[in-house]
């Protein structure tokens, strides 16, 4: 089975590689790949198993390869082709397109600040429909860019208000990037748990 994840969030897009892939994979440079080598790594075993996970990076710069990967559909191996860009002009593309998993990964640009703002307005009422939001977009959002967001939107809070609350949510901003940057805990349950204590 073959998936092909793009765009330029590549920390989302290697999160959902590793998610799709489990814990053990290969990591293939796709510019270093030869025509020659497909039949054998998309077709063949190994040594150890019958089955392979492979995460094939930036096949789009090898463009005789690329041309004939569309043979290789049908591959028993678990495959993600990873690519900063998608270029739909291609033949490889126009073969593919209905046939594979294809999935986009955008750093949030106005519309993702967008969402970040609803959801930190919705906690300031009610932290647990805000936690309830943010698990929507959990798997396609990076949790870093959506912390920045949200610090941006309190800091402008504060420069309007400059109440008791806004200073007490950059304090506990602060707290949160401090944990963000050392603890082991997941980032997002960090997020969520800072949205509710905004109520």
């Amino acid at each position: 089975m073959i998936k092909i994840f793009y765009g330029d969030d590549r920390k989302a897009a290697e999160n959902a590689a590793k998610k799709a892939l489990g814990a053990n994979f290969e990591v293939l440079e796709g510019a270093n790949l030869e025509v020659a080598e497909l039949s054998s790594l998309f077709l063949g075993g190994t040594l150890f198993a019958s089955e392979r996970a492979l995460l094939i990076k930036d096949l789009g710069e090898n463009k005789p390869v690329l041309d004939e990967m569309a043979k290789y559909l049908e591959t028993p191996h678990n495959v993600v082709i990873w690519e900063s860009k998608l270029d739909k002009r291609t033949a490889f593309y126009k073969e593919v397109k209905d046939k594979v998993e294809i999935r986009e990964f955008a750093l949030p640009k106005e519309n993702g600040f967008g969402i970040a703002k609803d959801i930190y307005n919705t906690a300031k009422r009610d932290g647990a429909k805000a936690v309830e939001m943010t698990k929507k977009i959990m798997d396609d959002t990076d949790p870093y860019m959506f912390f920045g967001a949200i610090a941006s939107l309190a800091i402008t809070d504060f420069s309007y208000k400059q109440g008791i609350k806004e200073k007490r949510v950059l304090t506990e901003l602060s707290k949160l990037d401090n944990l963000m940057k050392s603890s082991s805990i997941q980032p997002w349950l960090l997020l969520q748990s800072f949205l509710l204590q905004l109520s």
